[in-house]
């Protein structure tokens, strides 16, 4: 499969590369993925933690790593309005190319809900401000997203669903508010139901994701994941919509492109 496509261009839309799980290997992942066909990463920040290590990646692959500065659900506690304030920061100080990754996770703990969804509120004001893309992480917690985000009853309001793995009235929700649907490995899984969803969403609202090192799609599943997987996501993907994996990397990288405002062959801002 990977002689197959790579000799196309894939964007990998979310990916955690500066984690440690990448230590020992790091500069080889990355030059796997390339070889692969999979050019650009679009890293998703986590907290005031994460922010170093990230940077460090982009000005180490200035040409092929892309930052998004936002604060993770999962990481709204407490001392949320100061790490909020590293967020503003960053986004006045630097060029970044989402507000990401936000949202509202519900999964396990419910403990600061309140404060998830202001911290939720006030990332979609500053992605406004910046004129930028949500990247929304939406565990548990979709039809609630929703809900906010019609409040706000904005067109410039953009972005994309992270790890989409709703029903297709969620994604048909998600289509009418302007969102792409960022499609990983989930949709290999067997019974995950996702790729009866998938089949029937039109690839114009899709883009491709690893969210690496974690959901490693089959036949890696339980592996560390890596953006050179891209390729087995998009080949599903293919499979699903009875057509040619290369108009799958094609629309689905064009897709991509646009959302975040990039140039496909320079990565240099085009908006």
């Amino acid at each position: 499969m990977f002689v197959q496509i790579q000799m196309m261009q894939l964007v990998d839309t979310h990916t955690h590369l500066y984690l440690n799980e990448f230590i020992p290997d790091r500069d080889d992942v990355i030059m796997r993925a390339i070889d692969c066909g999979v050019e650009k990463f679009f890293l998703p920040n986590i907290d005031s933690s994460s922010i170093a290590e990230m940077l460090k990646l982009v000005t180490r692959y200035p040409d092929h790593c892309f930052p998004m500065m936002g604060l993770h659900p999962t990481s709204v506690k407490e001392n949320y309005l100061s790490e909020l304030a590293v967020v503003r920061r960053e986004l006045e100080n630097k060029r970044f190319y989402a507000v990401g990754e936000v949202g509202i996770d519900l999964y396990r703990d419910k403990t600061y809900e309140k404060e998830q969804i202001d911290a939720f509120h006030q990332q979609v004001n500053l992605a406004l401000a910046h004129d930028l893309p949500l990247v929304i992480h939406s565990r548990n917690s979709f039809d609630l997203i929703v809900t906010i985000l019609e409040e706000y009853d904005n067109p410039q309001l953009t972005g994309v669903f992270h790890s989409f793995t709703g029903d297709i009235r969620q994604a048909e929700k998600a289509i009418s508010l302007g969102f792409k649907m960022g499609i990983g490995g989930i949709v290999t899984f067997k019974n995950s139901g996702l790729d009866a969803v998938v089949g029937n969403i039109d690839l114009s609202h899709i883009i491709l994701e690893t969210d690496s090192p974690y959901l490693a799609p089959v036949p890696k599943r339980g592996k560390r994941n890596e953006s050179a997987y891209l390729v087995y996501i998009a080949e599903k993907i293919a499979q699903l919509h009875s057509m040619d994996v290369a108009r799958v990397a094609q629309t689905t990288t064009m897709n991509a492109m646009s959302l975040f405002g990039i140039s496909k062959t320079s990565g240099r801002v085009t908006k």
